[in-house]
């Protein structure tokens, strides 16, 4: 129990992070993987944890080190068109993405209770940009913390319904691979779901934000923090942590989705809430209710997240002041932009466009945006000027060259297989 307690307080940003990459955007995402593919890609999740958290450990020791977020570091050391392309298709991503996540989060609510869609819509919203402008910080990532809680529902749900393990363990340790265009399509959603450069920017203002919660810097982008191998350390282990989290979350919706709705070749779901309400006559009510609910908590989870990483990287671009520590008065552009973006994603929902087709190239979109990104993070973190006795390990480069590069080959793959048709 000792253990635990001082586990819960080193967890911190790098676990939110983590179950925020769990959203009813990536739940949707893993739905579709386990309905159309079965069991085939769930060797996906083993292969993308240790390169999302050395990907994610960057991001963090970039903001702890330099005591700044991506956008400022990439303002200060690199030309502004780089800048500017990072940050626009950032926040075109995270608004479509929110708009995607509270329309999920509203027609769970509908089905749960009965009550129309847009009044959880409009109330989901509010509720969203309240927690985001008027709660300060640290209550703030308290209350992020435990809904990371939330995520349990779907480990819980996979043991519920019975489980072929060995065909199932077979198919987590013996990747099994093809071609088609739809397969491909499928694996840069996934990675661009796990790898998303929304993810990138948070972690590292969230560790900056922290650290200004510890009074070791007073406002992001003023002065270096003085750090240690143990703070190191500790953002290390929660990171670990969290993208473990994160993974076993999409492993176990895969394992769901694929042994009940993909036995039965149901293939057509569109949204998470789609595999919620699919799972109800095969799974029962209580593997249906914690599907739902999870849905819901995963959003006021991922929502705020969303709108806070491109409203910090819009901030730190145009020099203004920012921090979810500061309140509505000291940073108004800031919160202007959460409250745009999050207003803009609720737009979304009136559109004729299906949300989980959106949703799921939004996916695709990311998985193309991250990997020049992810070059510029693996050059920021290898600079000297700019990280000093911080700089990646051996590991840290293999594994981060490793995964850019495979990246960057899955999205030409993709963009050829589009271009043929």
């Amino acid at each position: 129990m000792e253990k635990l307690k001082k586990l819960f307080k080193v967890i911190g940003p790098g676990f939110i992070t983590g179950a925020s990459d769990d959203d009813p955007s990536g739940i949707g995402t893993y739905s579709q993987t386990g309905a159309q593919f079965g069991y085939t890609q769930l060797w996906t999740a083993l292969f993308s944890y240790p390169f999302m958290t050395v990907i994610q450990e960057m991001c963090g020791r970039i903001g702890m080190v330099t005591g700044k977020g991506l956008a400022g570091i990439i303002k200060r050391h690199y030309p502004r068109w780089i800048l500017y392309f990072s940050v626009l298709l950032l926040v075109i991503a995270n608004t479509i993405n929110i708009g995607a996540d509270l329309g999920a989060m509203a027609s769970s609510g509908q089905m749960l209770l009965g009550v129309p869609f847009i009044f959880w819509l409009l109330t989901m919203t509010v509720a969203s940009l309240i927690l985001q402008v008027l709660v300060p910080y640290p209550q703030y990532a308290r209350f992020l913390k435990y809904l990371t809680l939330a995520l349990f529902a779907y480990i819980i749900t996979a043991f519920i319904v019975k489980q072929p393990w060995h065909s199932v363990l077979k198919a987590t340790f013996i990747p099994s691979f093809s071609f088609s265009k739809p397969y491909l399509l499928n694996i840069v959603a996934i990675l661009g779901t796990t790898i998303s450069p929304y993810l990138f920017f948070w972690q590292a203002n969230e560790e900056v934000e922290q650290e200004i919660e510890e009074h070791k810097i007073e406002a992001i982008g003023q002065g270096r923090p003085k750090i240690n191998k143990c703070d190191i350390r500790d953002m290390r282990i929660d990171t670990m942590v969290g993208m473990l989290f994160s993974n076993l979350v999409m492993y176990f919706i895969i394992v769901t989705v694929a042994s009940t709705l993909g036995v039965h070749n149901i293939r057509n779901i569109e949204t998470a809430t789609q595999a919620a309400q699919a799972l109800k006559p095969l799974a029962g009510d209580f593997a249906f209710l914690l599907f739902a609910a999870g849905i819901i908590g995963t959003g006021f989870l991922a929502v705020p997240i969303l709108a806070g990483s491109a409203s910090y990287a819009v901030a730190e671009t145009f020099g203004w002041d920012e921090g979810l520590g500061k309140k509505f008065n000291e940073a108004r552009g800031f919160y202007g932009v959460i409250i745009a973006c999050t207003l803009i994603g609720l737009l979304v929902n009136f559109t004729s466009i299906p949300p989980f087709k959106m949703l799921y190239y939004t996916a695709i979109f990311n998985g193309l945006c991250a990997p020049p990104l992810m070059i510029i993070i693996m050059l920021i973190s290898n600079n000297q000027k700019i990280m000093g006795k911080y700089t990646n390990s051996g590991f840290s480069n293999a594994m981060g060259w490793i995964i850019t590069i495979l990246m960057t080959i899955a999205a030409i793959a993709v963009l050829l297989t589009i271009n043929q048709g």
